[in-house]
Protein backbone atom coordinates (compact mmCIF):
# COMPACT_ATOMS: atom_id res chain seq x y z
CA UNK A 1 0.00 0.00 0.00
CA UNK A 2 1.18 3.46 -1.14
CA UNK A 3 2.24 5.72 1.64
CA UNK A 4 -0.09 8.75 2.51
CA UNK A 5 1.59 12.12 2.01
CA UNK A 6 0.95 13.59 6.05
CA UNK A 7 1.80 16.51 7.42
CA UNK A 8 1.53 17.55 11.39
CA UNK A 9 0.44 21.56 11.78
CA UNK A 10 -0.25 23.44 15.08
CA UNK A 11 -3.06 25.29 15.39
CA UNK A 12 -3.87 28.17 17.57
CA UNK A 13 -6.64 28.13 20.01
CA UNK A 14 -8.10 29.43 22.99
CA UNK A 15 -5.38 30.40 26.26
CA UNK A 16 -2.59 31.02 24.45
CA UNK A 17 -2.36 27.35 23.68
CA UNK A 18 -1.37 24.90 19.82
CA UNK A 19 -3.09 21.71 19.06
CA UNK A 20 -1.75 19.39 16.51
CA UNK A 21 -3.86 18.26 13.07
CA UNK A 22 -2.12 16.04 10.87
CA UNK A 23 -3.55 16.39 7.48
CA UNK A 24 -3.44 13.19 4.53
CA UNK A 25 -3.24 14.57 0.88
CA UNK A 26 -4.79 11.85 -1.43
CA UNK A 27 -3.32 11.13 -4.38
CA UNK A 28 -3.53 13.09 -7.47
CA UNK A 29 -4.85 16.14 -4.71
CA UNK A 30 -5.35 19.35 -6.46
CA UNK A 31 -6.15 22.39 -4.18
CA UNK A 32 -9.68 23.71 -4.53
CA UNK A 33 -10.90 20.64 -6.49
CA UNK A 34 -10.52 17.93 -3.81
CA UNK A 35 -13.67 17.70 -1.07
CA UNK A 36 -12.02 17.82 2.05
CA UNK A 37 -13.29 16.58 5.63
CA UNK A 38 -12.38 17.49 9.59
CA UNK A 39 -12.68 15.03 11.91
CA UNK A 40 -12.66 14.98 15.64
CA UNK A 41 -12.06 12.44 18.29
CA UNK A 42 -14.16 10.81 20.98
CA UNK A 43 -14.12 11.73 24.15
CA UNK A 44 -11.67 8.81 25.68
CA UNK A 45 -8.58 8.81 22.85
CA UNK A 46 -6.91 11.39 21.12
CA UNK A 47 -6.45 11.93 17.25
CA UNK A 48 -3.90 8.77 17.30
CA UNK A 49 -6.51 5.83 18.34
CA UNK A 50 -6.52 3.18 15.38
CA UNK A 51 -10.07 3.82 14.71
CA UNK A 52 -9.27 8.01 13.79
CA UNK A 53 -6.30 7.13 12.31
CA UNK A 54 -8.26 4.24 9.81
CA UNK A 55 -10.65 6.57 9.00
CA UNK A 56 -8.53 9.31 8.39
CA UNK A 57 -6.06 7.49 6.33
CA UNK A 58 -9.02 5.33 4.88
CA UNK A 59 -10.88 8.72 3.50
CA UNK A 60 -7.41 10.28 2.00
CA UNK A 61 -7.03 7.07 -0.27
CA UNK A 62 -10.47 7.47 -1.19
CA UNK A 63 -10.10 10.61 -2.46
CA UNK A 64 -10.72 13.24 0.12
CA UNK A 65 -8.24 15.85 1.69
CA UNK A 66 -8.47 14.48 5.15
CA UNK A 67 -7.61 16.48 8.28
CA UNK A 68 -7.66 15.10 12.17
CA UNK A 69 -7.22 17.02 14.85
CA UNK A 70 -6.76 17.10 19.12
CA UNK A 71 -8.66 18.73 21.72
CA UNK A 72 -7.03 20.94 23.83
CA UNK A 73 -7.68 18.78 26.71
CA UNK A 74 -6.18 15.95 25.00
CA UNK A 75 -3.07 17.70 23.52
CA UNK A 76 -2.20 18.40 27.35
CA UNK A 77 -2.67 14.50 28.19
CA UNK A 78 -5.71 14.96 29.69
CA UNK A 79 -8.29 12.30 30.38
CA UNK A 80 -11.49 14.76 31.30
CA UNK A 81 -13.09 16.58 28.34
CA UNK A 82 -13.35 20.47 28.28
CA UNK A 83 -16.50 22.11 28.48
CA UNK A 84 -18.60 21.62 25.45
CA UNK A 85 -17.91 25.57 24.57
CA UNK A 86 -13.91 25.04 24.43
CA UNK A 87 -14.77 21.83 22.37
CA UNK A 88 -16.62 23.79 19.96
CA UNK A 89 -14.10 26.66 19.94
CA UNK A 90 -11.24 24.46 18.83
CA UNK A 91 -13.33 22.81 16.31
CA UNK A 92 -13.75 26.43 14.77
CA UNK A 93 -10.22 27.40 15.19
CA UNK A 94 -8.82 24.22 13.20
CA UNK A 95 -11.83 24.78 10.60
CA UNK A 96 -10.56 28.58 10.13
CA UNK A 97 -7.18 27.25 9.57
CA UNK A 98 -8.10 24.66 6.91
CA UNK A 99 -9.89 27.36 5.35
CA UNK A 100 -7.43 29.90 5.57
CA UNK A 101 -4.29 27.79 4.59
CA UNK A 102 -5.99 26.14 1.75
CA UNK A 103 -5.40 28.06 -1.32
CA UNK A 104 -7.62 28.51 -3.70
CA UNK A 105 -10.40 27.24 -0.87
CA UNK A 106 -12.16 23.66 -1.04
CA UNK A 107 -15.36 24.05 -2.74
CA UNK A 108 -16.88 21.10 -0.41
CA UNK A 109 -15.73 21.24 3.31
CA UNK A 110 -17.14 18.28 5.10
CA UNK A 111 -16.81 17.79 8.86
CA UNK A 112 -17.89 15.27 11.93
CA UNK A 113 -15.91 12.75 14.08
CA UNK A 114 -16.25 10.08 16.47
CA UNK A 115 -19.04 10.00 19.29
CA UNK A 116 -18.77 13.21 21.37
CA UNK A 117 -16.24 14.48 18.17
CA UNK A 118 -19.24 13.90 16.31
CA UNK A 119 -21.79 15.59 18.84
CA UNK A 120 -19.73 18.85 18.89
CA UNK A 121 -19.41 18.72 14.97
CA UNK A 122 -23.11 19.03 15.11
CA UNK A 123 -22.77 21.94 17.24
CA UNK A 124 -20.54 24.11 15.23
CA UNK A 125 -22.98 23.13 11.85
CA UNK A 126 -25.87 24.23 14.10
CA UNK A 127 -24.12 27.56 15.19
CA UNK A 128 -22.77 28.03 11.72
CA UNK A 129 -26.25 27.38 9.84
CA UNK A 130 -27.50 29.94 7.58
CA UNK A 131 -23.68 31.51 7.30
CA UNK A 132 -22.50 31.34 3.60
CA UNK A 133 -18.78 32.34 5.34
CA UNK A 134 -19.09 29.19 7.54
CA UNK A 135 -21.29 26.81 5.75
CA UNK A 136 -20.41 23.04 5.81
CA UNK A 137 -21.21 20.69 2.97
CA UNK A 138 -22.21 18.03 4.96
CA UNK A 139 -21.85 16.56 8.69
CA UNK A 140 -20.77 12.42 9.09
CA UNK A 141 -21.06 10.64 12.39
CA UNK A 142 -19.35 7.76 13.19
CA UNK A 143 -21.80 6.92 16.44
CA UNK A 144 -23.70 9.84 17.18
CA UNK A 145 -23.50 9.83 20.74
CA UNK A 146 -27.74 10.50 21.11
CA UNK A 147 -27.98 10.21 24.92
CA UNK A 148 -26.20 8.63 27.45
CA UNK A 149 -26.66 4.59 28.20
CA UNK A 150 -29.80 3.54 29.81
CA UNK A 151 -31.06 7.47 29.67
CA UNK A 152 -33.51 7.48 27.07
CA UNK A 153 -35.21 10.21 28.09
CA UNK A 154 -32.28 12.68 27.73
CA UNK A 155 -32.00 12.78 23.79
CA UNK A 156 -28.92 15.02 22.81
CA UNK A 157 -31.32 16.13 19.82
CA UNK A 158 -31.52 19.75 19.71
CA UNK A 159 -28.46 20.92 18.23
CA UNK A 160 -29.50 18.37 14.87
CA UNK A 161 -32.98 20.04 14.69
CA UNK A 162 -30.60 23.20 13.66
CA UNK A 163 -28.30 21.39 10.96
CA UNK A 164 -29.29 22.20 7.34
CA UNK A 165 -26.36 20.39 5.38
CA UNK A 166 -26.63 16.96 5.11
CA UNK A 167 -26.48 14.40 7.59
CA UNK A 168 -24.80 10.60 7.70
CA UNK A 169 -24.89 8.55 10.68
CA UNK A 170 -22.84 5.31 10.40
CA UNK A 171 -24.70 3.75 13.50
CA UNK A 172 -24.48 -0.14 15.12
CA UNK A 173 -27.20 -1.81 16.64
CA UNK A 174 -25.21 -2.41 20.01
CA UNK A 175 -24.51 0.94 20.21
CA UNK A 176 -25.63 1.68 24.03
CA UNK A 177 -25.63 5.78 22.97
CA UNK A 178 -27.91 5.86 20.43
CA UNK A 179 -30.46 3.48 20.10
CA UNK A 180 -31.41 3.28 16.53
CA UNK A 181 -35.52 3.26 17.19
CA UNK A 182 -34.94 7.17 19.22
CA UNK A 183 -32.22 8.46 16.24
CA UNK A 184 -35.24 7.41 13.41
CA UNK A 185 -37.92 9.71 15.44
CA UNK A 186 -35.75 12.28 15.95
CA UNK A 187 -34.24 12.54 12.18
CA UNK A 188 -37.97 13.02 11.01
CA UNK A 189 -38.39 16.47 12.82
CA UNK A 190 -34.27 17.78 11.40
CA UNK A 191 -34.48 19.86 8.48
CA UNK A 192 -31.67 18.59 6.66
CA UNK A 193 -31.27 15.67 4.54
CA UNK A 194 -30.75 12.50 6.73
CA UNK A 195 -29.07 9.34 5.97
CA UNK A 196 -28.27 5.95 8.07
CA UNK A 197 -25.78 3.04 7.58
CA UNK A 198 -26.25 0.34 9.68
CA UNK A 199 -23.46 -1.69 10.92
CA UNK A 200 -25.08 -5.09 12.01
CA UNK A 201 -24.14 -6.52 15.32
CA UNK A 202 -21.80 -3.26 15.74
CA UNK A 203 -21.03 -1.57 19.16
CA UNK A 204 -20.31 2.14 19.96
CA UNK A 205 -17.02 1.49 18.07
CA UNK A 206 -18.43 -0.68 15.30
CA UNK A 207 -16.57 -3.65 16.67
CA UNK A 208 -18.89 -6.67 16.23
CA UNK A 209 -19.50 -10.24 17.66
CA UNK A 210 -16.49 -12.57 17.17
CA UNK A 211 -19.18 -15.22 15.73
CA UNK A 212 -19.59 -12.79 12.70
CA UNK A 213 -16.12 -13.38 11.66
CA UNK A 214 -15.41 -10.13 10.78
CA UNK A 215 -12.70 -8.18 12.08
CA UNK A 216 -12.91 -4.24 12.74
CA UNK A 217 -10.77 -2.91 10.05
CA UNK A 218 -13.07 -4.70 7.92
CA UNK A 219 -16.04 -3.11 9.53
CA UNK A 220 -14.65 0.30 9.28
CA UNK A 221 -13.84 -0.40 5.33
CA UNK A 222 -17.88 -0.70 5.43
CA UNK A 223 -18.09 2.54 6.85
CA UNK A 224 -15.70 4.39 4.50
CA UNK A 225 -17.22 2.69 1.53
CA UNK A 226 -20.91 3.93 3.02
CA UNK A 227 -19.51 7.53 3.63
CA UNK A 228 -18.17 7.37 -0.03
CA UNK A 229 -21.03 6.73 -1.66
CA UNK A 230 -23.00 9.16 0.36
CA UNK A 231 -20.81 11.70 -0.58
CA UNK A 232 -21.30 10.81 -4.34
CA UNK A 233 -24.63 11.11 -3.62
CA UNK A 234 -25.32 13.38 -1.12
CA UNK A 235 -27.58 16.87 -2.30
CA UNK A 236 -24.86 19.69 -1.63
Amino acid sequence: MTALRQRTEKVAVDRGMEVSAVTAEPAGYRAGETDVIVLAHGAGADMHHPFMSFFHEALARAGWLSVKFNFPYKELGRKAPDPAPRLEDAFERVLEHVRGTLRPAPERLFIGGKSMGGRIAGNVAAKAAGSSEHRVAGLVFLGYPLHAPKRHDRLRAENLMKITAPMLFVEGTNDPFCRLDLLEESLKQAQAPARTHIIEGGNHDFRVPKRLGREPEAVWQEAVEAICRWRRTSPV
